[in-house]
């Protein structure tokens, strides 16, 4: 017996059904990639299997993906919302910074010695 839980303890979520849609995969498609049976991908996406670590990676492989954008130990959220979110984070960021150059500029200008 694998000294993992499994089950409603430790769930494996995953996005394998998402991205097969946005990239116009059929499950036999994928299957055939990553060297599985299709009824395995339907398994997968259901949450009735979970994939060993070498399936999980050849999967995140054929997506171009990091593991933990395709497998999560929590559910995941609408994937639109975790896009939206990134790029207001990244705007605020971008925000932050300009506003940190911009109060450094001020700074620099501010201290100059005036000449004698």
């Amino acid at each position: 017996m694998s000294p993992v839980r499994r089950g409603d303890a430790l769930p494996i979520f995953n996005r394998i059904g998402v991205l097969r849609a946005e990239r116009k995969m059929s499950r036999a498609q994928l299957a055939q990639l990553v060297d599985v049976n299709p009824q395995t991908v339907g398994a997968l996406e259901r949450g009735d299997h979970y994939p060993s670590l070498d399936l999980a990676f050849r999967i995140c492989w054929v997506f171009d993906l990091p593991v933990e954008a395709v497998f999560s130990r929590t559910e995941f959220g609408p994937l639109s919302t975790e896009v939206y979110r990134s790029a207001q984070s990244t705007e605020v960021y971008r925000n932050a910074q300009s506003t940190e150059i911009n109060r450094s500029h001020r700074t620099t200008e501010g201290s100059e010695k005036p000449s004698a």
